[in-house]
């Protein structure tokens, strides 16, 4: 008898020491104000789960997913990283002439609630959140690779939405590293950044990306490698890598199409 007293009191003591615990988890993670950015949340309320938080924006505050951990994000580690974009390759909705890479409207905000999966999106972080830094991935089937890009900028959408060229210093090696061994790029022209495009028309062109030509120039590129493209050879993949089969591409012909997914710090 005096065992189970003494056991019942245990249980007690357990259920009402966890009950106590809980409840301190559920105040700290009410007590949280909303932030501008998944960065604020990982540094001042030194969050680490990689998942939907509330941010503050200027569009009211939206559930946003927030890379929290270096976990499954490769190069571009870890500090707290805002979803901006999820773009599916396969599909016209972030082809280079999309209204969506110029205007303040956004896409599925369902979507950005979510992380490294296949649903496309556009959140108001994309005109909304500065950063110091983008981190660019691509899935192809079970692999995915990621990229930093150092950059200041109020907002992607300041980057992006003019039209304007803003070159970056990368080098073809480092935008490889997005498709992985199986990259493709020609030789030539090697115009990278925001907005890159062929002068001619119908040329290679990407919102953010790389191009290559056979010819010394950038007046016809036929290959890329980016974000938001177009153009030839293959005008449907808007995600991913094209090089056509020419010799001047160094790993030959290619037509990949993958899943990327754009996130600001």
């Amino acid at each position: 008898m005096v065992l189970r007293v003494a056991r019942r009191s245990e249980s007690k003591i357990f259920s009402n020491t966890h009950e106590v615990h809980v409840k301190q988890i559920r105040a700290t993670v009410h007590s949280v104000p909303p932030a501008s950015s998944c960065k604020e949340l990982h540094d001042k309320h030194n969050l680490r789960v990689n998942k939907a938080y509330v941010l503050q924006t200027g569009s009211g505050k939206i559930p946003v997913y927030c890379h929290m951990t270096s976990q499954f994000i490769g190069a571009c580690g870890g500090g707290g990283w805002t979803l901006v974009m999820k773009i599916d390759g396969h599909k016209l909705t972030f082809h280079y002439n999309s209204p969506l890479w110029t205007n303040k409207n956004e896409f599925n905000r369902p979507g950005g609630k979510t992380g490294f999966d296949f649903q496309e999106t556009k959140l108001p972080t994309y005109w909304n959140a500065p950063f110091s830094k983008i981190c660019l991935g691509m899935k192809i089937g079970h692999q995915i690779k990621f990229m930093v890009v150092n950059r200041h900028a109020n907002s992607l959408y300041s980057l992006i939405a003019d039209g304007r060229y803003r070159r970056t210093s990368l080098g073809r090696n480092t935008w490889k590293t997005l498709i992985g061994p199986q990259a493709s790029l020609q030789t030539n022209c090697n115009k990278e950044g925001f907005n890159a495009a062929g002068s001619a028309q119908g040329s290679s062109k990407a919102r953010i990306g790389f191009l290559g030509n056979n010819e010394n120039d950038c007046v016809t590129p036929d290959s890329r490698i980016g974000f938001g493209t177009g153009g030839y050879y293959d005008d449907s993949n808007t995600c991913g890598n094209e090089a056509v089969n020419h010799p001047s591409s160094d790993n030959g012909s290619k037509h990949i199409k993958a899943m990327g997914y754009i996130l600001v710090q």
